[in-house]
């Protein structure tokens, strides 16, 4: 997908981070927006920002955890803009501490934003895209964590390493309707996402039911902190040239150079 004019991008998470400045992105290349976030507030600021600087936009409430809600989202998709050409599926939470520790709670929520959000987006949306037969484009925000896993990051690590399966199996069953798939793999970008407990339902313990990291701690992570428009802008890249994997970090390589490294010598004790 070379060209984004009146093309319609459907994003989750699209009221603030990395989905946002994806959107804001693919609206100075042309095309249409469909945003959805679980923040009334901040999705209707965007929506308004959007349509007054003329670009077609409308915004949906949707908790992606619910398949119901994402259903509705797609609906409104295609009976406003009668098509949908791209669908970013970006939502995400995280909760932090030991594995161990980690509740019932803490699983069930992550799990069904995480993942089940996306493959909200793929029951959804795809079956859509194929019976439009125009092509388009299906991302999944994972994150590095999928590639190699993080301490105290255990619910986050699986669910990521989940996405970041389910694009590649995607991409290899949706190839021959010319439909491409990519998995944002990024280290540390300037999003919410380490105070996205301010989210979390109440049935699931709240937003005081979960820590988020410290200023120390998180000023003792690994990697840069990248903002989110360079991020967006190589989405957009990866799109034009259905790249899969997206990665955002060049000092990540060695840590998934060190994990091939340990997976490879580890067949040398195989049958």
């Amino acid at each position: 997908m070379q060209d984004f004019t009146d093309k319609v991008a459907v994003i989750t998470g699209g009221a603030s981070g990395i989905g946002l400045a994806v959107a804001e992105q693919l609206a100075a290349a042309g095309a249409r927006l469909v945003l959805a976030d679980i923040e009334r507030g901040a999705l209707d600021a965007r929506v308004a920002e959007f349509v007054a600087r003329g670009t077609p936009c409308v915004g949906r409430i949707t908790d992606v955890a619910d398949r119901a809600q994402v259903q509705a989202l797609a609906d409104h998709a295609w009976d406003h803009f009668g098509q949908v050409d791209v669908v970013m599926n970006n939502a995400g939470v995280a909760v932090f501490g030991p594995t161990q520790e980690m509740t019932h709670d803490d699983w069930k929520w992550t799990v069904d934003v995480n993942l089940w959000g996306c493959i909200h987006g793929v029951e959804c949306f795809v079956p859509r895209m194929i019976e439009q037969g125009a092509g388009g484009h299906v991302l999944f925000t994972a994150s590095f964590a999928g590639l190699v896993a993080n301490r105290e990051l255990g619910p986050y690590n699986v669910t990521k390493a989940a996405v970041v399966a389910l694009a590649e199996s995607l991409r290899k069953d949706v190839r021959e309707h010319g439909i491409g798939v990519s998995v944002l793999c990024p280290m540390r970008v300037s999003s919410n996402i380490d105070f996205s407990a301010r989210n979390r339902p109440d049935a699931l313990g709240g937003p005081t039911a979960n820590r988020t990291y410290t200023d120390e701690e998180r000023a003792a992570l690994d990697g840069r902190l990248l903002d989110v428009a360079p991020v967006a802008g190589l989405v957009l890249d990866a799109i034009r040239d259905n790249q899969l994997y997206i990665h955002t970090h060049r000092e990540a390589r060695a840590y998934f150079d060190k994990r091939a490294e340990r997976i490879s010598a580890a067949f040398e004790r195989a049958l």
